[in-house]
Parts: C-alpha cells; structure tokens; sequence
C-alpha cells in the first residue's frame, strides 16, 4: 500500500511502518527533515522524477513524497476494550465508503484519544492514500478492528461491557443528555443512509444531535467530532461512574 503527502508519511515513519521512500527532485525545509527522519530509522530512499510520483498517486497532491508502508497490526474487539488506557471509548462505523470522511473520522479519533475504531471489511473505504491523507496521517496511530459484521461486533461490545450509542437523525434523545463516562462505543452510519437497521436495532441507545438551522444533518465527520469531544468534556471534568449512558 502506499501512502502520500508530508504529514500522512511523517506519521507512518513514526509508527515505524514505512518500507521504502520515493521523493522527488525538489523539496523544502519539511522534506529535508522528514528524510532525516528516514535515515535514522534506515529506511530506503529512492530519487525520482515528479512524473513518476504524479504516476503513483494519480495527480493526487504527494508534496515530493511517496512512501511504500507495511500491513497495519490486526486487533479484534475484544483486544481494542482490553487495551483501553482507562475507561474504554470506541467508534463503530457503519458503511463510511468515501475516504474523505474516514480520513477526518480517523483524524478527530486520534485527536479525542479513541481506543480503537472498528470497521466493516466490505462497505467500507480502503484505508490507502486518500484516507491517510485526509486523516493527516493519523491512520497509522489509530487502532483499527476490521469485522465481518457490524452487528454482531455490537453484540461482542455488549458483552464486554461497553454500552453502544448509535448517532440518528430521528431519535428523541440528544446526544448532550448522554453519559459517555461509562464504557462507551459512538456507532455512526454513512451519511446517505444513516444506520442499517439491524445495526440501529443492536444499539442500546439512539441519540441524535439538535440542527438549530435550515439544514437537517450533519457531515458525519463533523457528526463525529461534536459527540467525541462531548464524551472527552465529559470525561476530562466530571468522574467515572458505573450504570447506564441514560439514566440511572
């Protein structure tokens, strides 16, 4: 697989998952120092003509830089609950196809401190060039648990105790009235179709966050962000304690 752009490479070089470089003839401060980077970490780097990385990404924007990265580590549900830092806080995301918005997901989840974020093998955007970009490199920090079946990730979530809240336009409850203190996954729906029903059937809770406007939605990305940052608010100022995410 390859990735591309300054940002996205500097952050695969720092999880140690770049294989070989290719950086074209040209480069500023930023590329000098990324390769500094490379060297120190005895990754390859190749000189090539621009064309060739204009080749590679498909007119995509590489900033003079290339990189060649290895296979993600593989997790499962159970690894990313058992490997939360402290009270568990997931992502589920249900049939996010376009790579922008899995990239700005992937993004805010680092940002927010997720444990994890689990994904649909099918219905679901390669996590190649595009989405490492758009996720400003965060794709390679972020764990990920790739399934078969959303659902029934659900159903293992349950069982390892961690309540799953499905955002909806429709449900009557507001995200705000939430207690994201417990152990907690925020499962979001593509943006054209929202939830599939028997995934909205599996979540303990529908909550949906109030539109003030003229508009009925929000990007799910944008959707992502307000609701993680509303459980790190939570969680920063108030302390954990045990029941449900709404009510007692």
């Amino acid at each position: 697989m390859i990735i591309y752009g300054i940002n996205p490479v500097l952050e695969a070089l720092r999880a140690g998952r770049v294989r070989e470089l290719r950086v074209g003839d040209r480069g500023g401060e930023r590329l000098r120092q990324l390769l500094a980077l490379a060297g120190e970490s005895g990754v390859r780097v190749r000189k090539v003509p621009v064309e060739v990385l204009d080749r590679d990404v498909r007119q995509g924007l590489h900033q003079g830089v290339v990189a060649d990265v290895g296979t993600a580590i593989e997790y499962s549900v159970d690894e990313l609950v058992r490997g939360a830092a402290a009270v568990p806080l997931l992502v589920v995301l249900d049939g996010i196809e376009d790579p922008q918005n899995m990239g700005a997901i992937l993004r805010t989840a680092d940002a927010a401190g997720v444990d994890g974020v689990i994904v649909q093998s099918r219905r679901s955007a390669a996590r190649g060039g595009v989405v490492a970009k758009a996720s400003a490199g965060a794709v390679a920090h972020v764990k990920i648990a790739e399934v078969v079946n959303i659902a029934r990730a659900i159903e293992e979530l349950k069982a390892a105790g961690v309540w799953t809240v499905g955002l909806a336009g429709e449900a009557i409850t507001s995200y705000e009235s939430i207690d994201f203190r417990v152990p907690t996954a925020i499962v979001l729906g593509a943006e054209d179709v929202g939830l599939r029903r028997l995934v909205r059937e599996k979540c303990d809770y529908l909550a949906a966050i109030p539109m003030q406007g003229h508009v009925g939605s929000l990007n799910v990305s944008v959707a992502a962000g307000v609701t993680l940052f509303e459980a790190v608010r939570q969680r920063r100022h108030v302390a954990p304690r045990k029941g449900t995410p709404y009510g007692s």
